[in-house]
């Protein structure tokens, strides 16, 4: 949303602003004007409903009308009561979802240039369409032109707006570094226990999953296993297993428990339906009480960010004069969002002058060298209006004044504002 208001601010993800995702995941929130609060609940309300109706269209075709209903039901049920910190937000991951879905949709029908399109609008929202398109290629080889020509495309507005290069290196070269620096010293242990965690609340699906399976031919049964092992080979890249990466395996998942459900009440209908039933008490018993929490204002970890930006945002909002402009130390981009505001400079949070990652800003133990070349140099020049540090009342090892190019630049700035996470500079001039 931080990515989408620098666009609507006429600026070019890559040239104008350091970005490292693929900027179709910045202009899905461009279209609605990057608004907060009923807003984006609605509008991500509307893609799961499109997610739904994909996964209804994939199924019914698969199957038929039951199996459709059950996919569509099972997508609401699992983006909704699925751990708190991934459902929130709406990263890429769950972005993804509707073009993989459609992906695989189309291979079915034996439009493989059609799901190799759709492969290619996932690329441009999450790289991990790759595996997507890995998984449309077992259907048809024919998938790789359509997913070439979106990218070709997509890659030549690259070049006409001047951002290719910037783009390779913010999204490949810096994602790239991310993913080889992990910090997990096990990462197989930690797989393990990701996965056994995440399908412990989806017991229902993997149950549904192994009973579908088991009643489809040996070519099907090849098919959804290649399907299902592409996508969690997409959830271990990197080595990090974030919650949220498992959204990659929920359309297999979601689709294809779908048979297996309606299968499992032709069967035995009053044990399926009992069974069901607990499977799906599991996951409603841990995360919706959540919702009930958050309702009442209650506050927790995984919204305390969020609060705490809400705050600073408010204090700087009675300040701001039109033009003025923030740097955020630490990766907080949500107060670019309820502030509105812009950086001056190309870089807006501390990731890249510092090198460290944002999934290790809480527990590096000390600066490190700055990361992106001239970066230091532009953000002396820009001077934005307004400085927050977001991060050293966190981690006080990597907070600004650890650094001496940000000790120096905050000499010309006096704290205005301080909340309990945040403390906020404003230029002296």
């Amino acid at each position: 949303m931080a990515a989408a208001i620098d666009v609507l601010h006429g600026k070019v993800p890559y040239r104008d602003f350091w970005y490292d995702k693929p900027p179709l995941s910045a202009f899905y929130y461009v279209v609605m004007d990057a608004v907060p609060g009923v807003v984006l609940r609605l509008w991500d309300a509307a893609y799961v409903l499109l997610c739904c109706f994909l996964g209804y269209k994939l199924a019914r075709s698969w199957w038929g009308e039951m199996e459709g209903r059950w996919a569509a039901l099972l997508i609401a049920f699992f983006t909704t009561f699925y751990l708190p910190a991934a459902v929130i937000p709406f990263a890429p991951d769950a972005l993804l979802i509707a073009p993989h879905l459609a992906a695989i949709y189309f291979a079915r029908q034996g439009k493989p240039w059609a799901a190799g399109a759709m492969c290619g609008v996932g690329f441009w929202i999450n790289v991990k369409a790759l595996f997507v398109l890995a998984a449309c290629a077992v259907w048809g080889w024919w998938a790789l032109l359509g997913f070439g020509g979106v990218v070709v495309l997509g890659t030549a507005g690259l070049v006409a707006s001047g951002a290719l290069l910037p783009y390779v290196a913010q999204v490949w070269t810096w994602g790239m570094g991310y993913a080889a620096g992990s910090p997990v010293a096990h990462p197989f242990y930690l797989a393990v226990e990701r996965v056994g965690h995440w399908l412990g609340f989806h017991l229902a699906l993997a149950a549904g999953w192994l009973n579908a399976v088991m009643h489809e031919e040996r070519k099907e049964q090849v098919k959804l296993a290649a399907w299902l092992g592409f996508s969690l080979a997409a959830v271990c890249f990197g080595n990090h297993f974030a919650p949220r990466y498992f959204f990659q395996v929920l359309p297999p998942l979601a689709v294809v428990s779908a048979r297996g459900i309606v299968l499992a009440f032709q069967q035995r209908k009053q044990v399926a339906v009992g069974a069901l039933c607990l499977l799906l008490v599991i996951p409603l018993v841990r995360f919706g009480p959540r919702y009930v929490l958050m309702a009442r204002g209650a506050r927790w970890g995984d919204v305390a960010l969020d609060m705490d930006a809400q705050e600073v945002a408010a204090r700087i909002n009675a300040l701001k004069h039109s033009g003025d402009t923030l740097f955020v130390w630490g990766y907080r981009p949500d107060m670019y969002v309820f502030t509105r505001m812009t950086p001056s400079t190309l870089v807006w949070d501390s990731q890249p002058l510092t090198g460290i990652p944002a999934d290790r800003h809480l527990t590096a133990a000390g600066p490190e060298e700055g990361h992106w070349g001239g970066a230091w140099d532009e953000m002396v020049v820009a001077r934005p209006t307004f400085i927050v540090d977001g991060l050293g009342l966190l981690n006080d090892k990597l907070k600004p004044e650890a650094y001496s190019d940000m000790r120096a630049l905050l000499k010309r700035y006096r704290e205005v504002g301080r909340t309990k996470l945040s403390v906020i500079y404003r230029r002296n001039d």
